[in-house]
């Protein structure tokens, strides 16, 4: 999709089915149903209030009076949605920084199991301002080096989007695959080769922003399901 942003198109969408390898709980499944969007010139916070707008119209659709609730959470739509830095979550929720987390290689296991339950339980939540290390496709913030502008979205304790202004200096994107195919060795697995169509076109992308917001996931809130198998035609165990 960002191939196309450097061919000009501007705001572009897609609802497919992903996959991913060995995941599978409650709120996983290996086969899952996502849509990604993106807008040129645009910045993440445009995004968020592309989410807002979305979950907003959705429950309203539901006649839910801009309520939803979660195991035993009862999270309110209506009115001004928390914005939350990643370094003040931590520091609110982890025990410890987010540096120490970091380098204490902390960060995923201290995010899944203290912090993510404690998001959104009232009204949802916007974890932003990621660190640089878990930036991924992200850019970085502007005057803030160690920072990226990505986000993640939580209502009732559970993950529905991620989005970033997205990077589109192709030779610092490079320079991430490159650490990851280095990591990836390191830890013994398959390296994967660079994807070389896209780092060409990437010079060409403007500035803009992405999002991949689980729809399975949104169905399941709207819903009130507790487990993901409730809202999809088959779960991999019946197929």
């Amino acid at each position: 999709m960002k191939r196309l942003l450097a061919t000009g198109f501007d705001r572009i969408y897609q609802l497919c089915r992903c996959w991913r390898d060995g995941e599978r709980g409650s709120r996983h499944l290996p086969e899952f149903t996502m849509l990604e969007w993106y807008r040129a010139n645009a910045d993440y916070t445009a995004l968020m209030d592309d989410c807002e707008n979305l979950v907003r119209t959705a429950a309203e659709a539901l006649d839910l009076k801009g309520i939803i609730t979660r195991q035993g959470m009862v999270v309110d739509l209506n009115g001004a949605w928390e914005r939350l830095t990643a370094a003040e979550a931590f520091r609110r929720y982890g025990g410890m920084s987010m540096e120490q987390a970091l380098g204490k290689d902390l960060f995923d296991e201290i995010m899944v199991c203290e912090i993510e339950p404690r998001l959104g339980t009232t009204t949802p939540t916007i974890l932003m301002e990621y660190p640089t290390a878990r930036g991924s496709l992200a850019r970085k913030k502007y005057g803030a080096e160690d920072v990226a502008e990505r986000f993640e979205l939580y209502i009732g304790g559970l993950e529905l989007a991620n989005a970033f202004s997205e990077l589109v200096d192709a030779d610092e994107q490079k320079t991430r695959f490159l650490q990851e195919q280095e990591l990836r060795a390191t830890a013994g697995k398959t390296v994967y080769p660079l994807p070389e169509p896209f780092l060409e076109d990437l010079a060409g992308v403007p500035p803009s922003a992405g999002i991949a917001f689980g729809i399975d996931r949104l169905v399941m809130l709207l819903l009130k399901a507790e487990a993901i198998d409730e809202v999809v035609a088959f779960t991999p165990e019946e197929l």
